[in-house]
């Protein structure tokens, strides 16, 4: 059975700088890293708040996505789709890691991400 790790939110907007505003600014949530107006990660203590763009995250126009981690995404897409969980994107190479889509029996994305290949 692959072994996943909430690791981070995503949550998506469609102006980061105005989210990045409201997160740092009123919230307080610092910022661990940015790329560009893409995407945004915040230090929300125990897990990353990552604050996500239609340029960078297939996600839903507003709401919040779990991004559990695993050392391999595509065996956790085979091993979670053998048992009925329903892919929306295949893992693909993102900037920074692998990373895949899978739809909940209620229509919620989940995403499931790890390190790319090569480990950069």
């Amino acid at each position: 059975m692959t072994t996943l790790s909430l690791r981070t939110l995503l949550v998506a907007v469609t102006e980061l700088d105005a989210a990045l505003k409201f997160y740092t600014e009123t919230l307080g949530l610092p910022v661990k890293f940015r790329d560009g107006n893409r995407y945004a990660a915040l230090d929300a203590g125990g897990c990353t708040l990552a604050l996500v763009t239609a340029a960078d995250h297939p996600a839903p126009e507003h709401g919040v996505v779990p991004a559990f981690k695993t050392d391999d995404v595509s065996a956790a897409v085979r091993d979670l789709a053998a048992r009925g969980a329903e892919v929306l994107d295949p893992p693909r190479e993102g900037p920074h890691e692998v990373r895949a889509l899978l739809r909940d029996p209620a229509g919620n994305p989940v995403s499931v991400y790890g390190p790319p290949a090569g480990g950069r």
